[in-house]
């Protein structure tokens, strides 16, 4: 075998500037992307995988097993003349530039000594230890009882795919992390996705505090199996805390909607969050306060659930970074920004130019894909404008009212929403989720009753868009409207069919009492989740989607007097707000 050299010299970094390693890389070994250990040498005393786990190490000390002490890491037989070794399959394929080799808890049975191959592949294969194709990345280098130890080399000119680490001549080694750039996976030029995603490159670059969990987690993909895999801050002492993270997205683009999923997070999620974006060839951006344009303003989240946001101040305007910040403290498990890129690299290949949708004009010039100019903003009318239709949550929805639903589980109910057990056991009570509200003049003679709406599909088609024409209000009541299920062969009356989804679209009212357009937001309501309009909140009337869906409604109302509903229609002539309506 002729091994192949590297002439990579190597440096090795303190504990303490772990950050300038994490925030300039991704771990593209995580088990979290992926990463798989594909063959080892010898894992006798503890198997290899614990190597790629997101959690730390922890002390197993005083615990046993059959082959004697339990360790979370890799550990081999002891007396081995050559050395051991461990073949894994990196979660993304990446340019490399640092490790972290920790043998945190092996004192006394760690390994002495470690190196680092690597090798690119795409084909399905089982890849020997003598493969000729290894190069090493890191020469043999000492280690030491329990403890971590990061190495940094220049960035490797091409991407790979696969690593082998050897240890010399035997023993433990608790965790492996291989940091690297991404080789990003792009959609077509004019299709929608997570800017954030770490599969297109993004990154978590500096962070507050991640004494729980640290930041790049926020960026990985999936939901993650427990608080341990996402982010999460010590908890704060001091009145008005906040902490916060950046991401670099993976490319500039116009940003659309985001998501923040608080999944596990029950008693720790964060009071509320706000999000800041700007525009900055750096990775860590070098930009003042004013440069960071508000996005997402202050708003509160809920336990252990996806919150939808469509996102304000973000007209024409090309963006690289978002700062999540957390008010006051507590867990994020991830954060997805989906929007367009801005531009197409030189060598890509995209959608044919024939089908590609036009490019949005911009407020000034681009450089190489981002505005590094003036960051103010041009305020563009919303009139004619195209607006996602995000989740309903009840976060999203609460400037407009409120949702009614159950949870998976009742610490996932909102903070305040008191939860009981009801009909002998047999249910779960999620108490007082809406007010039923009216303000009626006294002699008007309003009454508060229950009706039905059988409500039909109009022009509103899964993935495509919707021209919102008119909006109503009810000047004195709120309005809540609840999907009623299907019952065939069960009842004559009831539908043959469920309707999965309708389409809610909402605005509060402006300064010259019609709807302020500015305000408009569109939501999909799943058949599980009821919607209570406020008083005087303009919307637009039921929208079906797919099918007919019986609706309960809760109402006050005279019975044909203009107090009852209020319509407007919008002006064509000016351009129709659109809604983009996701496929699902």
């Amino acid at each position: 075998m002729s091994l192949q050299k590297s002439e990579n010299s190597f440096n090795h970094l303190a504990l303490d500037d772990f950050a300038r390693l994490s925030s300039a890389a991704t771990e593209i070994s995580s088990v979290a992307l992926g990463g798989r250990v594909l063959s080892v040498s010898d894992d006798f005393f503890a198997e290899a995988f614990h190597l790629l786990l997101v959690e730390p190490a922890p002390s197993l000390k005083g615990q046993y097993g059959p082959k004697g002490a339990l360790f979370s890491g890799w550990e081999s037989r002891r007396h081995n003349p050559t050395y051991d070794w461990c073949i894994i399959q990196l979660g993304i394929s990446g340019f490399i530039l640092g490790f972290d080799i920790d043998t945190s808890h092996f004192n006394g049975n760690e390994a002495p000594q470690a190196s680092v191959q690597a090798l690119f592949t795409t084909e399905v294969e089982d890849l020997l230890p003598e493969d000729e194709r290894w190069v090493e990345l890191l020469p043999k280098v000492d280690l030491g009882p329990n403890s971590r130890h990061l190495f940094t080399i220049p960035p490797t000119d091409k991407a790979y795919s696969h690593v082998k680490l050897n240890m010399y001549p035997d023993g433990g080694i608790a965790r492996f992390r291989v940091y690297g750039l991404v080789s990003p996976i792009f959609p077509p030029l004019t299709e929608p996705f997570d800017l954030a995603s770490v599969y297109a490159g993004g990154r978590t670059v500096q962070v507050s505090d991640q004494h729980f969990g640290i930041g790049s987690n926020l960026v990985l993909p999936g939901r993650g199996r427990d608080m341990r895999d996402g982010w999460e801050t010590r908890r704060s002492r001091v009145a008005g805390h906040r902490d916060w993270a950046i991401v670099k997205l993976g490319a500039p683009g116009f940003l659309e909607q985001l998501e923040i999923d608080t999944a596990n997070f029950m008693g720790n999620f964060p009071e509320s969050a706000e999000v800041h974006a700007t525009s900055c060839p750096h990775d860590i951006p070098e930009v003042t306060e004013d440069a960071w344009v508000q996005i997402l303003r202050r708003t509160r989240l809920g336990p252990h659930r996806r919150h939808y946001f469509q996102l304000e101040n973000i007209d024409d305007t090309v963006f690289t970074h978002i700062r999540v910040t957390i008010h006051p403290d507590g867990g994020i498990k991830r954060v997805r920004v989906y929007g367009k890129r801005a531009r197409a690299n030189e060598d890509e290949i995209t959608v044919a130019e024939s089908v590609a949708a036009p490019e949005p004009t911009l407020s000034k010039p681009l450089t190489n894909g981002v505005d590094h100019g003036d960051k103010s903003l041009l305020v563009a009318s919303v009139v004619g404008k195209t607006i996602p239709a995000v989740p309903l949550t009840p976060e999203g929805f609460a400037a407009f009212g409120n949702v009614v639903q159950a949870y998976n589980t009742p610490e996932a109910a909102p903070r305040g929403i008191k939860v009981t057990g009801a009909n002998q056991g047999s249910a779960v009570k999620y108490h007082a989720l809406a007010p039923v509200k009216q303000n009626y003049p006294v002699d008007t003679g309003a009454k508060t009753a229950l009706s039905v709406y059988r409500a039909s599909p109009i022009d509103a088609t899964i993935g495509e868009t919707f021209d919102v024409r008119l909006l109503e209000r009810h000047p004195c009541t709120n309005q809540a409207f609840f999907p009623l299920g299907a019952g065939v062969d069960v009842s004559e009356y009831a539908l043959e069919r469920q309707g999965r989804a309708y389409l809610v679209i909402t605005a509060l009212n402006g300064s010259d009492d019609r709807p302020d357009l500015s305000t408009l937001r569109a939501f999909v309501a799943s058949a599980a989740q009821g919607v209570v309009y406020d008083t005087a909140i303009w919307h637009h009337p039921l929208i079906c989607l797919e099918t007919i869906i019986d609706f309960a409604c809760v109402e006050t109302q005279i019975g044909g007097h203009p107090l009852d509903c209020e319509i407007v229609e919008l002006d064509p002539t000016a351009g129709l707000p659109r809604v983009q309506i996701p496929k699902f």
